[in-house]
Formats: C-alpha cells, structure tokens, sequence
C-alpha cells in the first residue's frame, strides 16, 4: 500500500534556507512541498488555503517569531500539525513551542534521516522532539 503525500508548508525568512529544506524534503517521494513562505502572514495565509500536513516553522524570524505564528495558527486550526524548527538547541524553546501546540521540534542540524523520521512521527499522530534536544533535557522520573 502506498501512504499518501505528505504536505508540507515551510516557513523561514531566508530564501536560501527554504529553497535548501525544499530541496531536502522533496528527495523523499512522500514529501511535497505546497508553499514556502517567509514570514507568518504569508504562512497563515498559505495554510487556511492549502491545509496542509505539516508546517515547519522557524523560530527566528521577524516581524513575527515562531512562536507567534505558531499561536496563531493553532488558534485558527487546531487540527494542524506543527514542527518547529531553529538552529537553536535550547530544550526551552522545544518546551515553549510544544507548550503553544507544536506537535515537533527539529534543529536545523538534525539529519535529513532524523528530519524525515520526525515529519512521519507527527504526521502519524505523535509528538516528536530531535535526539540533539533529547540530550539537552533534564531525565524524567
């Protein structure tokens, strides 16, 4: 049985980045990209149009951070599933994303394996924090 696409908005402010991600997740036949866009507007924009998957938001990015579109888009659609993604390793920004519904959090120094491994977890229904951040976490009880 073949699974079914999986679509995927990216939402980074550098161009280079996105088209780089692009590139990246379209190696893998179940990944589609439906949009890139470079800031939390467009993506809003982009999302109640397109419904997508998966959207990948980055944390850093002006006028609006991650975290501020991904309070907004959860508040819009609850439904969707979000990934943040940074080049930080901070386990407080994985915990702040998760805490305003991000259903995943990726480094951006994650492997392209552990990338694609998170996408499936969160499209599947799960939660999903990259081993970088894992190793950065207090142990749990």
């Amino acid at each position: 049985m073949r699974k079914e696409q999986i679509r995927i908005i990216l939402v980074d402010d550098h161009k280079l980045v996105r088209q780089s991600w692009k590139m990246l997740l379209e190696n893998n036949p179940r990944m589609e990209v439906v949009a890139d866009c470079e800031n939390g507007s467009t993506a809003i924009e982009q999302a109640q149009k397109l419904s997508p998957d998966i959207i990948l938001v980055d944390i850093n990015m002006s006028p609006d951070n991650g975290f501020v579109i991904t309070e907004k888009l959860v508040q819009m659609m609850p439904s969707l599933k979000i990934i943040g993604l940074s080049a930080n390793n901070q386990p407080k920004y994985a915990s702040r994303m998760m805490e305003l519904g991000a259903k995943g959090y990726l480094t951006k120094t994650s492997s392209l394996e552990e990338i694609n491994h998170g996408i499936n977890e969160v499209h599947e229904g799960r939660f999903y924090i990259c081993n970088e951040i894992k190793r950065h976490l207090p142990p749990s009880e």
